[in-house]
């Protein structure tokens, strides 16, 4: 394969390049910009007399002497207490990939073995719940929330998510069981495993790339939800996003739109830097998922 790129002509292999370069940049150009205008007071970012303030800083300079400040973070995170928004998501992902994953790897499992006609069937409910919008789902639930005061909390949330998400992980789980051969499980039984021993101990190693990559998606799908933990969730229990939005729903009273900027830069990389750490075991995982074992 390498010898064949070798072979291609310059001018192609120059264009492939530059077309990659491009797309990079287009791609990494709204994060990085918003990182870089994190540290600048608003009338510099959002500047409607030159955009080149954004740039230079030049209020910013006047207001803070240097170019670049740190106000935006530490209003979001210390004025703000936006480090209780970032626990308060570390928890929620923490219950929801732990209790999805449990009940994944335990339920996909037992239904790629299962011969029974209602594996089929049971697969298909769990996808159209799963196809459903979840403010369909959660606002049904809303009235027995308040009266058994259930509102507001955590816990409930992690319920919900737990829920929301469970149908998603159960087929991909169970699409990556499928892929391993049945003469694993009958080998280990041979070798004196019962059936919840062979799967913990031969079935799970082989397949971790697919449960990093399921919970993975899991994680993302509790840390970037905004309909239900802003629906399910009192002020002092938010999330990053649902919070993100609050910072900016305030902006015309308070002028707090800076400590959105630094809430986003502050949600998003923790992002970055796992799926930058995963990225092996990511496209480990999908490779497995789509092709036979």
């Amino acid at each position: 394969m390498a010898a064949a790129a070798e072979r291609r002509p310059v001018w192609m292999r120059a264009m492939i390049y530059g077309f990659v370069a491009t797309w990079f940049i287009l791609a990494a150009f709204p994060f990085i910009w918003t990182v870089w205008g994190s540290f600048k007071v608003e009338l510099d970012f959002f500047s409607i007399a030159d955009w080149t303030y954004a740039l230079t800083g030049e209020r910013t300079k006047a207001e803070y002497g240097s170019a670049f400040t740190d106000a935006g973070y530490r209003g979001a995170w210390i004025q703000e207490e936006f480090y209780r928004n970032f626990f308060n998501t570390a928890i929620v992902c923490f219950f929801v990939v732990c209790t999805s994953l449990t009940i994944g790897t335990l339920g996909g499992y037992a239904l790629s073995r299962s011969s029974y006609n209602y594996t089929f069937w049971l697969l298909i409910t769990a996808l159209i719940f799963r196809a459903m919008p979840p403010v369909t789902l959660v606002a049904g639930y809303l009235l027995p929330f308040f009266q058994w005061n259930l509102w507001g909390h955590l816990a409930t949330t992690i319920i919900v998510l737990v829920a929301i998400n469970q149908p998603f992980t159960l087929w991909m789980l169970h699409s990556f069981f499928k892929k391993i051969p049945q003469e694993l499980d009958e080998s280990a039984k041979v070798d004196g495993c019962t059936q919840f021993q062979a799967f913990r101990h031969v079935i799970i190693p082989v397949m971790w790339p697919g449960v990093i990559t399921t919970g993975l998606f899991s994680f993302l799908l509790a840390y970037n939800d905004f309909v239900v933990t802003s629906m399910l969730l009192e002020e002092k229990n938010r999330t990053m996003v649902p919070q993100i939005a609050a910072f900016l729903g305030t902006t015309y009273t308070e002028g707090n739109v800076m400590f959105a900027v630094a809430a986003v830069v502050s949600a998003t990389v923790p992002l970055f830097i796992l799926v930058m750490f995963f990225q092996r075991q990511i496209v480990s995982g999908l490779t497995a998922g789509a092709v036979k074992g």
